[in-house]
């Protein structure tokens, strides 16, 4: 077969060198824009591009994957603790039932609570509808304590506090309705009176019982009606002339009273030597003064000095200077009964603000003199408002 024969090349011009590729020359670079670079680029740049769509959208499927797996093991996990296996049942009830202990124990805790204040609302009493019902009312009175309560010749109680009951008492008809209240007097001893009073045996107790954090335990009290001070009486002729002189002596005091208490503090605390004879009532206790038996009579002030009025020669006695406590009178009321309370308070303050005070004083108190500053202010503190 006859070979095909290329066609020559076209010459140059004679002399001239032939001319090389520009791939050969070493004095010229290929261009970065030549079509087929840009291409190359663009294929590279698409390449990438894909490249990471693919991964990321990989990345993806992986987290999806994984999160899908974990819940799933987490709620064949649960499933597992609910059910327990094979011995699901059993836990199940067990559960269940330390989930009931829980509820009950905290429901006993909470009943535990309640209680008492179930018990202190049926305890409550109500001693105003007690008094309307019965159209009478028990007071419980001292029959020794002149010029606070006493018993006349007639057996009558008399006294600041019971002319100042009395009033109260008025009030409180007008409050229930029943103007013409029956009054039972009951005499006893300041024991007694308050049993009374916490039982429910008296409605309310008029006399010179002080007002202390040990009887509020048992009874309620009114505003206060007093002050006073705890105080010895003497005999004129005797040397006893201040507490000092009690050492190596008997002093008498009422049993059940606060002027036992501070009787006995007070040689305590100044350490004397004194023998405490108990008496029941001021009457025996200024007995046995005047007899001899015993060098002093603890009581308040103010008492002493009716008792002392009261004996054959009342210039037989006389009162030590020094004070011996704080005596603060108020009417004992039943314990957890504030509407009761509220309307004997409230009757008190129309006598303080009306000035029937200063008559009830100028007529039990008068040979005294005036109130003293402290009583003045006590009857104006508790004079409450409207």
């Amino acid at each position: 077969m006859a070979r095909r024969r290329e066609p020559r090349r076209r010459q140059r011009g004679s002399g001239m060198p032939r001319r090389k590729p520009a791939s050969e020359r070493r004095d010229c670079k290929p261009s970065s824009f030549s079509p087929v670079n840009v291409v190359r680029r663009r294929a590279r740049l698409a390449l990438g591009k894909a490249r990471e769509s693919l991964a990321w959208r990989g990345a993806r499927a992986h987290a999806r994957e994984t999160a899908e797996r974990y819940n799933r093991l987490r709620a064949a996990a649960i499933h597992r603790h609910r059910s327990g296996g094979r011995d699901g049942s059993r836990r199940f009830f067990r559960h269940g039932a330390r989930c009931c202990v829980k509820r009950l124990s905290l429901l006993v805790v909470f009943l535990s609570g309640l209680l008492p204040l179930i018990a202190l609302a049926q305890r409550a009493p109500d001693t105003l509808s007690k008094i309307k019902a019965a159209k009478s009312i028990t007071v419980a009175f001292s029959a020794d304590s002149l010029p606070f309560s006493y018993l006349e010749k007639n057996n009558q109680p008399a006294g600041y506090s019971i002319d100042l009951c009395k009033r109260v008492i008025t009030g409180i008809g007008r409050a229930i309705g029943v103007p013409a209240l029956a009054i039972n007097w009951v005499v006893d001893t300041v024991p007694n009176r308050i049993a009374m009073v916490a039982s429910g045996k008296a409605d309310l107790e008029c006399a010179n019982t002080t007002q202390s954090q040990s009887r509020m335990k048992d009874v309620d009290f009114s505003s206060l009606i007093f002050v006073d001070g705890g105080g010895f009486l003497v005999r004129a002729d005797s040397t006893v002339n201040g507490f000092g002189d009690l050492a190596g002596k008997s002093i008498a005091v009422t049993t059940g009273t606060t002027t036992e208490k501070r009787v006995d503090a007070m040689l305590k605390e100044r350490l004397i030597n004194a023998k405490i004879v108990k008496v029941k009532d001021g009457v025996e206790g200024v007995a046995l003064l005047e007899s001899g038996t015993v060098a002093a009579f603890a009581s308040d002030k103010i008492k002493l000095v009716g008792l002392a009025a009261q004996a054959k020669d009342p210039k037989v006695f006389a009162l030590l200077a020094e004070d011996l406590s704080f005596e603060p009178y108020a009417f004992m009321l039943p314990r957890n009964d504030s509407a009761f309370r509220f309307e004997v308070n409230r009757a008190l303050t129309q006598v303080y603000l009306s000035g029937e005070i200063d008559q009830i004083f100028a007529k039990w108190l008068g040979p005294l003199g005036r109130p003293s500053g402290l009583l003045a202010a006590m009857y104006l503190l508790n004079a409450i408002p409207e």
